[in-house]
Protein backbone atom coordinates (compact mmCIF):
# COMPACT_ATOMS: atom_id res chain seq x y z
CA UNK A 1 0.00 0.00 0.00
CA UNK A 2 3.16 2.44 0.77
CA UNK A 3 4.21 2.22 -2.85
CA UNK A 4 1.24 4.02 -4.26
CA UNK A 5 2.33 6.82 -2.06
CA UNK A 6 4.30 9.55 -2.65
CA UNK A 7 5.55 11.93 0.28
CA UNK A 8 5.94 15.58 -0.98
CA UNK A 9 8.49 16.78 1.94
CA UNK A 10 10.06 20.40 2.05
CA UNK A 11 11.87 22.52 4.88
CA UNK A 12 8.46 24.60 4.91
CA UNK A 13 4.94 23.56 4.00
CA UNK A 14 2.57 26.22 3.72
CA UNK A 15 -0.57 24.61 4.26
CA UNK A 16 -3.15 27.86 3.61
CA UNK A 17 -5.83 26.06 5.43
CA UNK A 18 -6.57 24.98 9.03
CA UNK A 19 -3.79 22.73 9.32
CA UNK A 20 -1.37 25.58 9.47
CA UNK A 21 2.06 25.70 8.24
CA UNK A 22 4.87 23.32 9.61
CA UNK A 23 8.63 22.82 9.48
CA UNK A 24 10.07 19.72 8.52
CA UNK A 25 6.87 18.21 7.17
CA UNK A 26 5.09 16.10 3.76
CA UNK A 27 2.08 15.80 2.29
CA UNK A 28 1.08 12.41 1.65
CA UNK A 29 -0.64 11.76 -2.03
CA UNK A 30 -2.05 8.77 -3.01
CA UNK A 31 -3.56 8.32 -6.33
CA UNK A 32 -5.86 11.97 -7.29
CA UNK A 33 -6.20 13.11 -3.97
CA UNK A 34 -3.70 13.99 -0.15
CA UNK A 35 -3.80 11.31 2.15
CA UNK A 36 -2.22 12.21 4.75
CA UNK A 37 -0.15 15.07 6.30
CA UNK A 38 2.44 15.76 9.31
CA UNK A 39 6.30 15.55 9.94
CA UNK A 40 8.23 13.82 7.29
CA UNK A 41 9.73 11.39 9.76
CA UNK A 42 6.27 10.78 10.98
CA UNK A 43 5.02 9.81 7.54
CA UNK A 44 8.34 8.04 6.15
CA UNK A 45 7.79 5.31 9.26
CA UNK A 46 3.52 5.08 8.31
CA UNK A 47 4.74 4.56 4.62
CA UNK A 48 7.87 2.77 4.53
CA UNK A 49 8.27 2.06 0.74
CA UNK A 50 6.81 5.20 -0.31
CA UNK A 51 8.51 7.21 -3.54
CA UNK A 52 10.07 10.56 -1.82
CA UNK A 53 10.04 13.72 -3.34
CA UNK A 54 12.31 16.90 -2.00
CA UNK A 55 14.45 17.18 0.94
CA UNK A 56 14.86 19.23 4.52
CA UNK A 57 14.84 22.42 2.21
CA UNK A 58 12.61 24.15 0.16
CA UNK A 59 8.92 24.78 0.22
CA UNK A 60 5.70 23.47 -0.17
CA UNK A 61 2.21 25.20 -1.25
CA UNK A 62 -1.12 24.62 -3.08
CA UNK A 63 -1.02 25.17 -6.74
CA UNK A 64 -1.63 28.64 -7.79
CA UNK A 65 -4.76 29.88 -8.88
CA UNK A 66 -3.92 32.32 -12.22
CA UNK A 67 -8.00 33.78 -11.20
CA UNK A 68 -7.82 36.19 -14.83
CA UNK A 69 -6.70 35.90 -17.70
CA UNK A 70 -6.97 35.92 -21.93
CA UNK A 71 -5.96 32.97 -23.90
CA UNK A 72 -7.33 34.73 -26.36
CA UNK A 73 -4.48 37.19 -26.26
CA UNK A 74 -2.19 34.34 -26.58
CA UNK A 75 -0.61 34.75 -29.92
CA UNK A 76 0.00 38.76 -29.56
CA UNK A 77 2.27 39.53 -26.73
CA UNK A 78 4.71 42.67 -26.69
CA UNK A 79 2.55 45.19 -28.86
CA UNK A 80 0.54 48.48 -27.88
CA UNK A 81 2.31 49.17 -24.21
CA UNK A 82 1.96 53.28 -24.76
CA UNK A 83 -2.01 52.27 -25.69
CA UNK A 84 -4.62 53.28 -23.01
CA UNK A 85 -6.87 50.83 -22.58
CA UNK A 86 -9.97 51.52 -24.95
CA UNK A 87 -7.52 52.71 -27.74
CA UNK A 88 -5.51 49.24 -26.86
CA UNK A 89 -8.77 47.58 -27.54
CA UNK A 90 -9.60 49.15 -30.72
CA UNK A 91 -6.36 48.98 -32.87
CA UNK A 92 -5.34 45.58 -30.85
CA UNK A 93 -7.42 43.45 -29.58
CA UNK A 94 -10.63 43.73 -32.03
CA UNK A 95 -8.64 43.68 -35.31
CA UNK A 96 -7.94 40.16 -34.17
CA UNK A 97 -11.15 38.33 -32.18
CA UNK A 98 -12.57 37.97 -35.63
CA UNK A 99 -9.41 35.74 -36.78
CA UNK A 100 -9.13 33.60 -33.88
CA UNK A 101 -9.81 29.92 -34.59
CA UNK A 102 -10.32 26.95 -32.56
CA UNK A 103 -6.74 25.74 -33.42
CA UNK A 104 -5.40 28.72 -32.52
CA UNK A 105 -6.78 28.57 -28.99
CA UNK A 106 -5.81 25.05 -28.37
CA UNK A 107 -2.12 25.72 -29.38
CA UNK A 108 -2.01 29.15 -27.36
CA UNK A 109 -3.95 27.28 -24.33
CA UNK A 110 -0.73 24.67 -24.52
CA UNK A 111 2.05 26.47 -24.80
CA UNK A 112 0.85 29.79 -22.46
CA UNK A 113 -0.71 27.21 -19.74
CA UNK A 114 2.52 25.23 -19.89
CA UNK A 115 4.38 28.55 -19.08
CA UNK A 116 1.79 29.48 -16.35
CA UNK A 117 2.53 25.75 -14.91
CA UNK A 118 5.94 26.88 -14.70
CA UNK A 119 5.53 29.71 -12.16
CA UNK A 120 3.30 26.65 -9.87
CA UNK A 121 0.24 27.45 -11.54
CA UNK A 122 -2.32 24.14 -11.20
CA UNK A 123 -5.52 26.14 -11.77
CA UNK A 124 -6.25 28.50 -14.29
CA UNK A 125 -9.65 30.93 -14.95
CA UNK A 126 -9.72 31.80 -18.73
CA UNK A 127 -12.33 34.30 -20.56
CA UNK A 128 -11.44 33.67 -24.27
CA UNK A 129 -12.91 36.85 -26.37
CA UNK A 130 -13.24 36.20 -29.79
CA UNK A 131 -15.73 37.30 -32.51
CA UNK A 132 -15.15 34.60 -35.32
CA UNK A 133 -18.73 33.73 -36.79
CA UNK A 134 -17.22 30.61 -38.40
CA UNK A 135 -16.13 28.91 -35.27
CA UNK A 136 -16.63 28.38 -31.34
CA UNK A 137 -13.32 28.90 -30.63
CA UNK A 138 -13.58 28.96 -27.12
CA UNK A 139 -13.73 25.27 -26.80
CA UNK A 140 -9.96 25.56 -27.79
CA UNK A 141 -9.15 27.13 -24.58
CA UNK A 142 -11.00 23.76 -22.98
CA UNK A 143 -8.80 21.59 -25.56
CA UNK A 144 -5.30 22.83 -24.90
CA UNK A 145 -5.95 22.61 -20.68
CA UNK A 146 -7.24 19.62 -21.40
CA UNK A 147 -3.97 18.20 -23.38
CA UNK A 148 -1.12 20.19 -20.74
CA UNK A 149 -3.28 18.59 -17.62
CA UNK A 150 -3.88 21.54 -16.15
CA UNK A 151 -7.15 22.56 -13.58
CA UNK A 152 -9.18 25.37 -15.55
CA UNK A 153 -12.69 27.65 -16.03
CA UNK A 154 -13.50 29.05 -19.29
CA UNK A 155 -15.73 31.31 -20.15
CA UNK A 156 -16.59 32.67 -23.64
CA UNK A 157 -15.91 36.54 -23.54
CA UNK A 158 -18.67 37.64 -25.39
CA UNK A 159 -19.78 40.91 -27.07
CA UNK A 160 -22.23 42.06 -29.19
CA UNK A 161 -21.55 45.68 -29.53
CA UNK A 162 -19.11 46.49 -32.23
CA UNK A 163 -15.36 47.99 -31.55
CA UNK A 164 -13.54 49.85 -34.79
CA UNK A 165 -14.64 47.59 -37.53
CA UNK A 166 -15.22 44.69 -35.55
CA UNK A 167 -18.03 43.48 -36.71
CA UNK A 168 -20.23 41.71 -33.87
CA UNK A 169 -22.09 38.27 -33.23
CA UNK A 170 -25.42 38.48 -33.00
CA UNK A 171 -26.88 37.34 -29.82
CA UNK A 172 -28.55 34.32 -30.90
CA UNK A 173 -24.82 33.20 -32.19
CA UNK A 174 -23.19 34.12 -29.02
CA UNK A 175 -25.67 32.15 -26.75
CA UNK A 176 -25.48 29.14 -29.19
CA UNK A 177 -21.60 29.19 -28.16
CA UNK A 178 -21.99 29.50 -24.52
CA UNK A 179 -24.40 26.35 -24.77
CA UNK A 180 -21.52 24.57 -26.77
CA UNK A 181 -18.80 25.27 -24.25
CA UNK A 182 -20.64 24.49 -21.23
CA UNK A 183 -21.19 21.16 -23.02
CA UNK A 184 -17.46 20.94 -24.32
CA UNK A 185 -16.61 21.76 -20.90
CA UNK A 186 -19.32 18.85 -19.11
CA UNK A 187 -17.32 16.36 -20.70
CA UNK A 188 -14.05 17.36 -19.25
CA UNK A 189 -12.32 16.36 -16.19
CA UNK A 190 -10.75 19.17 -14.61
CA UNK A 191 -12.18 22.17 -17.04
CA UNK A 192 -15.26 23.92 -15.47
CA UNK A 193 -17.49 26.69 -17.52
CA UNK A 194 -18.89 30.15 -16.80
CA UNK A 195 -20.85 32.71 -18.98
CA UNK A 196 -18.48 35.54 -19.74
CA UNK A 197 -19.75 38.79 -19.98
CA UNK A 198 -16.61 40.57 -21.86
CA UNK A 199 -17.26 43.72 -20.92
CA UNK A 200 -21.39 45.22 -19.55
CA UNK A 201 -20.27 47.74 -22.19
CA UNK A 202 -19.69 45.52 -25.11
CA UNK A 203 -22.87 43.97 -24.62
CA UNK A 204 -26.53 45.19 -25.87
CA UNK A 205 -29.22 44.98 -23.21
CA UNK A 206 -30.32 42.06 -24.83
CA UNK A 207 -27.45 40.05 -24.54
CA UNK A 208 -26.79 41.24 -21.37
CA UNK A 209 -30.37 39.59 -20.11
CA UNK A 210 -29.69 37.20 -21.96
CA UNK A 211 -26.28 36.38 -20.28
CA UNK A 212 -27.80 36.86 -16.44
CA UNK A 213 -30.62 34.43 -17.42
CA UNK A 214 -28.04 31.60 -18.63
CA UNK A 215 -25.69 31.95 -15.01
CA UNK A 216 -28.91 31.71 -13.51
CA UNK A 217 -30.45 28.49 -15.44
CA UNK A 218 -27.36 26.81 -15.28
CA UNK A 219 -25.61 27.89 -11.76
CA UNK A 220 -22.49 28.20 -13.28
CA UNK A 221 -21.85 32.01 -12.79
CA UNK A 222 -20.52 34.84 -14.39
CA UNK A 223 -16.83 36.20 -15.39
CA UNK A 224 -16.44 39.68 -16.12
CA UNK A 225 -15.03 43.37 -16.10
CA UNK A 226 -15.71 45.72 -14.26
CA UNK A 227 -14.66 49.57 -13.24
CA UNK A 228 -11.21 48.66 -15.02
CA UNK A 229 -10.88 52.24 -16.23
CA UNK A 230 -12.00 55.62 -15.23
CA UNK A 231 -13.73 56.80 -19.36
CA UNK A 232 -15.81 53.14 -18.26
CA UNK A 233 -17.64 55.29 -15.44
CA UNK A 234 -18.62 58.16 -18.46
CA UNK A 235 -19.48 55.82 -20.85
CA UNK A 236 -21.87 54.19 -18.19
CA UNK A 237 -23.35 57.28 -17.37
CA UNK A 238 -24.37 58.72 -20.56
CA UNK A 239 -25.71 54.84 -21.37
CA UNK A 240 -27.65 54.03 -18.25
CA UNK A 241 -27.46 57.30 -16.02
CA UNK A 242 -24.96 54.99 -13.50
CA UNK A 243 -21.85 52.88 -13.16
CA UNK A 244 -21.20 49.67 -14.53
CA UNK A 245 -20.74 48.49 -10.65
CA UNK A 246 -24.47 49.67 -10.15
CA UNK A 247 -25.91 48.64 -13.60
CA UNK A 248 -25.12 45.45 -12.74
CA UNK A 249 -26.61 44.88 -9.35
CA UNK A 250 -29.96 46.36 -11.04
CA UNK A 251 -30.41 43.50 -13.62
CA UNK A 252 -28.87 40.57 -11.52
CA UNK A 253 -25.65 40.48 -13.06
CA UNK A 254 -23.63 41.31 -9.47
CA UNK A 255 -25.37 38.58 -7.35
CA UNK A 256 -25.47 35.46 -9.97
CA UNK A 257 -21.80 34.43 -8.32
CA UNK A 258 -20.49 37.17 -10.60
CA UNK A 259 -16.59 37.28 -10.44
CA UNK A 260 -15.06 40.80 -11.86
CA UNK A 261 -11.54 41.29 -13.14
CA UNK A 262 -9.57 45.09 -11.99
CA UNK A 263 -12.59 46.76 -9.95
CA UNK A 264 -10.38 49.89 -10.42
CA UNK A 265 -12.59 52.76 -10.49
CA UNK A 266 -15.04 52.16 -7.54
CA UNK A 267 -16.81 54.91 -4.68
CA UNK A 268 -16.75 53.17 -1.25
CA UNK A 269 -20.98 52.79 -2.01
CA UNK A 270 -19.88 50.45 -5.12
CA UNK A 271 -17.75 48.34 -2.37
CA UNK A 272 -20.11 48.15 -0.26
CA UNK A 273 -22.41 46.99 -2.96
CA UNK A 274 -20.02 44.47 -4.37
CA UNK A 275 -20.24 43.07 -0.87
CA UNK A 276 -23.58 42.97 -0.43
CA UNK A 277 -24.12 41.17 -3.49
CA UNK A 278 -21.20 38.73 -2.31
CA UNK A 279 -19.33 38.88 -5.80
CA UNK A 280 -15.65 38.66 -6.07
CA UNK A 281 -13.10 40.78 -7.66
CA UNK A 282 -9.69 39.52 -9.56
CA UNK A 283 -6.66 41.98 -8.69
CA UNK A 284 -4.29 42.12 -11.78
CA UNK A 285 -1.77 44.68 -11.00
CA UNK A 286 0.66 44.23 -13.96
CA UNK A 287 -1.74 44.93 -16.67
CA UNK A 288 -3.15 48.10 -14.24
CA UNK A 289 0.23 48.86 -14.58
CA UNK A 290 1.09 48.26 -18.17
CA UNK A 291 -2.06 50.24 -19.56
CA UNK A 292 -2.05 52.64 -16.72
CA UNK A 293 -5.49 51.84 -15.62
CA UNK A 294 -5.22 52.57 -12.08
CA UNK A 295 -4.86 51.31 -8.51
CA UNK A 296 -6.94 48.28 -7.19
CA UNK A 297 -8.12 49.52 -3.40
CA UNK A 298 -7.15 46.12 -1.95
CA UNK A 299 -7.78 47.17 1.25
CA UNK A 300 -10.65 48.71 0.90
CA UNK A 301 -12.08 45.21 -0.87
CA UNK A 302 -10.54 42.96 2.21
CA UNK A 303 -11.70 45.32 5.02
CA UNK A 304 -15.11 44.70 3.59
CA UNK A 305 -15.20 41.02 2.83
CA UNK A 306 -14.65 41.09 -0.14
CA UNK A 307 -13.41 37.66 -1.76
CA UNK A 308 -10.52 38.30 -4.01
CA UNK A 309 -8.38 36.80 -6.29
CA UNK A 310 -5.07 37.40 -8.11
CA UNK A 311 -4.71 37.38 -12.07
CA UNK A 312 -1.71 38.06 -14.56
CA UNK A 313 -4.37 39.07 -17.21
CA UNK A 314 -3.68 38.12 -20.76
CA UNK A 315 -0.49 38.16 -23.12
CA UNK A 316 -1.77 41.48 -24.56
CA UNK A 317 -1.26 43.40 -21.24
CA UNK A 318 0.81 41.97 -19.79
CA UNK A 319 3.15 39.78 -22.41
CA UNK A 320 3.63 36.69 -19.57
CA UNK A 321 1.89 34.19 -17.59
CA UNK A 322 4.57 34.68 -14.46
CA UNK A 323 1.72 34.32 -11.47
CA UNK A 324 4.99 34.67 -9.30
CA UNK A 325 5.87 37.83 -10.66
CA UNK A 326 2.04 38.83 -10.36
CA UNK A 327 2.42 38.49 -6.29
CA UNK A 328 5.35 40.37 -6.07
CA UNK A 329 3.85 43.09 -8.00
CA UNK A 330 0.47 42.89 -6.62
CA UNK A 331 2.03 44.18 -3.22
CA UNK A 332 4.80 46.33 -4.55
CA UNK A 333 2.12 48.48 -6.14
CA UNK A 334 -0.37 48.51 -3.52
CA UNK A 335 3.24 49.45 -0.80
CA UNK A 336 3.98 52.17 -3.28
CA UNK A 337 0.66 53.89 -3.93
CA UNK A 338 -0.04 54.03 -0.66
CA UNK A 339 3.17 54.74 0.30
CA UNK A 340 2.62 52.21 3.18
CA UNK A 341 4.67 48.79 3.11
CA UNK A 342 2.24 47.42 5.41
CA UNK A 343 -0.68 48.08 3.42
CA UNK A 344 -0.32 44.67 1.52
CA UNK A 345 2.09 41.93 2.64
CA UNK A 346 3.01 38.26 1.21
CA UNK A 347 0.59 36.30 3.16
CA UNK A 348 -2.39 38.23 1.78
CA UNK A 349 -1.24 37.80 -2.01
CA UNK A 350 -0.51 33.82 -0.96
CA UNK A 351 -3.77 33.52 0.48
CA UNK A 352 -5.11 35.31 -2.85
CA UNK A 353 -3.18 33.03 -5.19
CA UNK A 354 -4.57 30.05 -3.18
CA UNK A 355 -7.80 28.98 -0.71
CA UNK A 356 -9.11 32.94 -1.66
CA UNK A 357 -8.67 32.17 -5.84
CA UNK A 358 -10.16 28.59 -5.66
CA UNK A 359 -12.81 30.06 -3.77
CA UNK A 360 -13.48 32.82 -6.12
CA UNK A 361 -13.54 29.72 -9.04
CA UNK A 362 -16.23 27.84 -6.65
CA UNK A 363 -12.94 24.94 -6.46
CA UNK A 364 -12.41 25.73 -2.89
CA UNK A 365 -13.90 22.34 -1.59
CA UNK A 366 -11.19 20.65 -4.16
CA UNK A 367 -8.32 22.76 -4.08
CA UNK A 368 -6.50 25.78 -2.52
CA UNK A 369 -5.10 24.60 0.12
CA UNK A 370 -3.28 21.53 1.76
CA UNK A 371 -6.29 19.66 3.18
CA UNK A 372 -7.31 15.65 3.45
CA UNK A 373 -9.17 14.41 0.95
CA UNK A 374 -9.13 17.45 -1.03
CA UNK A 375 -7.12 17.10 -4.84
CA UNK A 376 -3.47 16.83 -4.90
CA UNK A 377 -2.89 20.27 -6.63
CA UNK A 378 0.58 20.98 -4.89
CA UNK A 379 4.04 22.98 -5.75
CA UNK A 380 7.29 22.57 -4.61
CA UNK A 381 9.70 25.05 -4.67
CA UNK A 382 13.30 23.84 -5.16
CA UNK A 383 15.43 24.51 -1.54
CA UNK A 384 18.67 24.72 -3.89
CA UNK A 385 17.39 27.21 -6.00
CA UNK A 386 18.92 31.11 -6.02
CA UNK A 387 15.22 32.52 -5.10
CA UNK A 388 14.68 29.65 -2.12
CA UNK A 389 17.71 28.22 -0.81
CA UNK A 390 17.55 30.55 2.31
CA UNK A 391 14.92 31.16 3.78
CA UNK A 392 14.29 32.85 6.68
CA UNK A 393 10.04 33.43 6.23
CA UNK A 394 8.56 30.96 3.55
CA UNK A 395 5.88 33.59 2.14
CA UNK A 396 8.26 36.39 1.99
CA UNK A 397 10.50 34.15 -0.19
CA UNK A 398 7.82 32.98 -2.20
CA UNK A 399 6.70 36.74 -2.65
CA UNK A 400 9.95 38.34 -3.18
CA UNK A 401 12.44 36.43 -3.72
CA UNK A 402 10.93 33.14 -6.05
CA UNK A 403 10.49 32.77 -9.45
CA UNK A 404 9.74 29.97 -11.92
CA UNK A 405 13.32 28.54 -11.75
CA UNK A 406 12.95 27.64 -7.98
CA UNK A 407 9.69 25.69 -8.82
CA UNK A 408 10.88 22.06 -9.07
CA UNK A 409 7.90 19.97 -9.18
CA UNK A 410 4.29 20.59 -9.89
CA UNK A 411 1.16 17.89 -9.63
CA UNK A 412 -1.92 18.28 -10.38
CA UNK A 413 -4.60 16.02 -9.62
CA UNK A 414 -1.87 13.70 -8.20
CA UNK A 415 -0.60 13.37 -11.34
CA UNK A 416 2.98 15.00 -11.88
CA UNK A 417 3.16 17.48 -14.38
CA UNK A 418 6.89 19.16 -13.74
CA UNK A 419 9.60 17.14 -11.74
CA UNK A 420 12.94 18.66 -11.29
CA UNK A 421 12.10 21.77 -13.36
CA UNK A 422 11.44 19.43 -16.20
CA UNK A 423 8.18 18.76 -18.21
CA UNK A 424 7.04 15.46 -17.58
CA UNK A 425 4.32 14.27 -20.53
CA UNK A 426 4.55 17.31 -22.50
CA UNK A 427 7.20 19.35 -23.91
CA UNK A 428 5.85 22.72 -24.93
CA UNK A 429 8.58 23.42 -26.80
CA UNK A 430 7.85 21.09 -29.28
CA UNK A 431 4.90 23.46 -30.30
CA UNK A 432 7.08 26.49 -30.57
CA UNK A 433 7.26 26.33 -34.17
CA UNK A 434 3.44 26.22 -34.38
CA UNK A 435 2.95 28.91 -31.96
CA UNK A 436 5.15 31.09 -34.12
CA UNK A 437 3.31 30.15 -37.11
CA UNK A 438 -0.25 30.72 -36.10
CA UNK A 439 1.42 34.20 -34.37
CA UNK A 440 2.37 35.39 -37.58
CA UNK A 441 -0.90 34.46 -39.85
CA UNK A 442 -3.16 36.04 -37.20
CA UNK A 443 -0.79 39.18 -37.01
CA UNK A 444 -1.16 39.53 -40.86
CA UNK A 445 -4.71 38.59 -40.95
CA UNK A 446 -5.36 41.76 -38.47
CA UNK A 447 -2.71 43.84 -39.79
CA UNK A 448 -1.09 44.64 -36.70
CA UNK A 449 2.34 45.38 -38.59
CA UNK A 450 1.83 49.12 -37.39
CA UNK A 451 1.67 48.09 -33.73
CA UNK A 452 5.53 47.35 -34.08
CA UNK A 453 8.28 48.96 -33.24
CA UNK A 454 10.03 48.17 -36.54
CA UNK A 455 7.27 49.64 -38.75
CA UNK A 456 7.62 53.14 -36.39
Amino acid sequence: MSANITLVRAGHILTMGPLGDLSGGAVAIRGEVIADFGLFAELSRKYPGATVVGDDYGIVIPGLVNAHTHLSEALIPGMAEDLSIWVWATRLLMPVMPHLTREMARVGAIFRGAEALRSGVTTLNDMFCHANPAECASLGSVDGLEEIGLRGVVAFGAEDIAWGATAPLPVSRIVEEHHALAERCAASKRVGFRVGIGTMLGQSDELLKASGDLARATKKGIHTHLAEVREEKTAAQIRWGKSTVEYAAEIGILEADCIAGHGVWVSPEEIELIAAKKAAILYNPTANMILGSGVCPLSEYTARGVLMGIGTDGMASNDSHNMIEALKVGALLQKVHRQNPEVADARLMLKMSTIDGARVLGLGNITGSLDVGKRADIVRFDGNSFGTAVVHDPYQQIVYGAGPDSVADVWVDGHRLLAGGKFVSYDPVSIVPKVRELARTLAKAANLSELSCLAR
